[in-house]
């Protein structure tokens, strides 16, 4: 209900900035002109930094955090790409400012605590609340249980070096060379 409401109202004051620039300007079709430059400059953006992000992005949601920073420098860029394609002069002042260096930075640091602590949430959801709050000195959960196992007596774990599985003998085809005496007369 939120979302829809706060769409709602960007799409009202959008509407009215719209009306108030071209008034301003003289001429609506000037603030026409720039929606369109503006969606192939936005279009331009997402295709030049999309590339090898749905791998990678697939990689987060299974639980392998990458800290590729290609990653991290593409996604404001993207985001800025879609804020321009969509018309509107407050979608493309607030795509400006995500271009600008410094809030870029600022997105990045925001949206990597973000997709750590989602990350975090995914692990303890994976986990059953079995991680408690580990700390930096985490061990795996799964190390005692592993251990456990092997040492049983009787466990095919114990030792390393035998292979279960069928073997059978397979003798090679062996082409045989015929020699002929080529010194023959």
């Amino acid at each position: 209900m939120k979302l829809a409401l706060v769409v709602l109202v960007g799409l009202v004051l959008e509407i009215f900035v719209w009306i108030g620039v071209g008034d301003l300007v003289g001429s609506m079709w000037y603030v026409f002109f720039w929606f369109v430059i503006a969606f192939f400059i936005g279009l331009n953006l997402v295709r030049a930094n999309a590339t090898g992000l749905m791998p990678q992005m697939q990689q987060m949601q299974m639980g392998q955090m990458n800290t590729d920073p290609q990653l991290a420098n593409n996604l404001p860029k993207i985001l800025a790409g879609i804020l321009l394609i969509i018309p509107g002069l407050i979608t493309d002042i607030l795509a400006v400012l995500i271009l600008i260096p410094p809030v870029q930075q600022a997105f990045k640091n925001a949206m990597m605590k973000t997709m750590m602590k989602r990350q975090q949430a995914m692990m303890e959801k994976m986990m059953g609340g079995m991680m408690g709050n580990m700390g930096d000195n985490a061990q795996n959960p799964f190390a005692d249980l592993m251990r456990q196992m092997q040492n049983q007596q009787g466990s095919p774990f114990q030792d390393s070096s035998v292979i279960d599985g069928e073997a059978r003998e397979v003798e090679p085809e062996r082409k045989q060379i015929e020699l002929k005496d080529i010194n023959k007369k």
